[in-house]
């Protein structure tokens, strides 16, 4: 079941979600919209392995705005911290900004119930469009959870400002072993593909 407007600000109130800083006009309905930190982050490289920690690149927002390019990936953060321990968060983009062929979400729209920090969100354009830092983006949903809580502790955790993937975190680089134990190595010969 999903919180009414109201009822996050309510919640705000009462401490159950956090929301930092808050303005009680951008509630909605159903949602709270938030707004685009003036910090992107970009991956500088051709290849991004996941079992590497990736080399990234800090771009600033100016007063002016910022043209995104297409089929590009930059990676923004979220002005305000958000989250709860006791509802379940789900973000989306405003439909206003959809509706400029952005993506702010690209597959990872559910947050965890602990989580309270930034929002990395991923910025993805059909087409050329600019951005300005602190414009509302998109709209954070607050649900209802059945069952026991386990809090978030993961490795994003308390996060502060834009981060990249963290995944690499995940991998046991070893010669000749699959990053994930107990899984099967496949090795492919180059020279077949000649």
């Amino acid at each position: 079941m999903i919180l009414t407007g109201s009822e996050i600000a309510k919640r705000v109130g009462m401490g159950d979600i956090v929301i930092d800083p808050f303005i009680p006009e951008n509630i909605n309905p159903n949602s709270y919209n938030f707004r685009l930190h003036h910090e992107l982050l970009v991956y500088d490289q051709d290849v991004i392995d996941p079992a590497e920690k990736a080399l990234t690149r800090i771009i600033q927002i100016p007063a002016k705005g910022l043209v995104l390019d297409p089929q590009r990936l930059y990676l923004a953060s979220t002005v305000e911290r958000m989250g709860s321990e006791h509802f379940v968060p789900t973000y989306a983009a405003r439909s206003s900004v959809a509706r400029l062929g952005m993506f702010i979400n690209l597959s990872a729209p559910l947050g965890d119930i602990g989580f309270i920090g930034h929002w990395t969100i991923q910025l993805y354009c059909l087409h050329r469009v600019r951005v300005f830092a602190g414009m509302n983006i998109g709209q954070m949903m607050f649900w209802h959870v059945r069952g026991d809580i386990n809090l978030y502790a993961g490795k994003y955790k308390n996060a502060a400002g834009v981060i990249a993937s963290l995944i690499f975190k995940d991998f046991h680089k070893k010669l000749g072993v699959h990053p994930y134990e107990g899984q099967p190595l496949k090795v492919v010969s180059v020279e077949a593909d000649l």
